[in-house]
């Protein structure tokens, strides 16, 4: 009963005048957006969704160019046919059931609304794991933000070097700035202008110094400057907000709002995309601290043919519970994500200063 009642008052006194009336209109939980879909390639989503739970990827070959002078005998190469392999590996599921009598007698559509939220969170899962695998690291627990270095291959590995699928020398840290340590992650604070705008104490850095890193480490690995994405978190895109830099007014400058987590289309020669399902070490990068080994976050950068996903089986099936009267609501995705260019991804290790 919603009203209250005065002292010695004895109508109605169990408030039945007033029925709980329960709205249709059904709160809906909030949804991160995922950014698996727009920074990875599913060119190879054919080939393998029909038959097969792996596909072989054929490298190009190298080819050695020689100096030639009149009257060389010429003498041709053979050519490498090196292969890697994207295996389907990694399969989720949900299953729900609901009794005809709560189907008939419910105000709300349960079943529909529970199987929204069941393919929300199949997506999800998918966003966690794959932004955690083309970072460097995997989950220990399902639905969680990858917290552990990652040492499994999936399929063959695309470099024989690159022991976790990643070229060490494409991965940032504290020692890539102003002499810090290594494997110590970078303590970023905003520019605020002035002399004394650039950090220089050790493993110190901005945040858009780093971008510019960033950038710098795919150029020199000759990467295509189209196609080029990176993926930050919350607590780095609080940071980057936080500079003092007419490049990036002008960058926030564009016509267009956010759309699927993509909130500046050009930064760095970047497509900027915000996400809160990237890697998460201890604590997290909020952490304030001059730099730090065990407490960080992880921000990635890449190209849009650096990774590949593929899908074999994504539904979703409803059919009769045999032991009651009731609709079982089940679901299942099935998909693979292999880093097929570990020279096109670069990741850095941040933590707030």
């Amino acid at each position: 009963m919603a009203f209250s009642t005065a002292a010695g008052y004895g109508n109605l006194p169990n408030g039945n005048f007033s029925p709980v009336i329960y709205s249709k209109q059904v709160q809906l939980a909030f949804r991160k957006a995922s950014v698996v879909e727009a920074i990875t390639n599913s060119d190879y989503f054919g080939e393998i969704a029909q038959m097969g739970d792996s596909v072989k990827i054929i490298k190009e070959p190298e080819i050695t160019v020689k100096e030639y002078a009149r009257g060389t005998t010429i003498t041709p190469q053979d050519l490498d046919d090196e292969d890697f392999s994207l295996t389907i590996d990694k399969a989720n599921y949900f299953a729900f059931k609901v009794d005809d009598i709560e189907e008939a007698h419910s105000h709300v559509n349960f079943q529909s609304l529970a199987s929204d939220r069941a393919a929300y969170r199949l997506a999800d899962q998918f966003d966690q794991d794959v932004l955690g695998y083309l970072s460097g690291y995997k989950q220990s627990a399902i639905h969680a933000n990858a917290a552990t270095v990652n040492d499994v291959v999936n399929g063959t590995n695309a470099v024989g070097s690159a022991t976790d699928e990643l070229l060490d020398t494409m991965k940032l840290d504290g020692s890539d700035f102003n002499a810090g340590t290594g494997g110590q992650s970078i303590a970023l604070l905003p520019r605020t202008g002035g002399a004394t705008a650039t950090p220089s104490t050790a493993g110190e850095a901005n945040p858009l110094q780093l971008i510019a890193r960033m950038a710098r480490k795919l150029d020199q690995q000759n990467v295509d400057t189209q196609g080029r994405w990176l993926c930050v978190d919350p607590v780095f895109m609080e940071i980057l907000r936080d500079e003092d830099s007419r490049l990036q007014n002008a960058d926030y400058g564009e016509s267009g709002g956010i759309r699927n987590g993509l909130v500046v289309n050009n930064l760095h020669g970047f497509q900027v995309y915000v996400s809160n399902n990237l890697p998460t070490i201890g604590t997290g990068p909020a952490t304030n601290a001059a730099s730090n080994t065990s407490n960080y976050g992880v921000i990635v950068g890449g190209h849009s043919s650096a990774v590949a996903t593929a899908e074999q089986i994504n539904k979703t099936e409803t059919y009769r519970d045999p032991d009651s009267f009731a609709d079982i609501v089940r679901g299942m995705h099935l998909y693979g994500r292999k880093i097929l260019r570990p020279e096109a991804l670069v990741n850095a290790l941040y933590n707030l200063r």
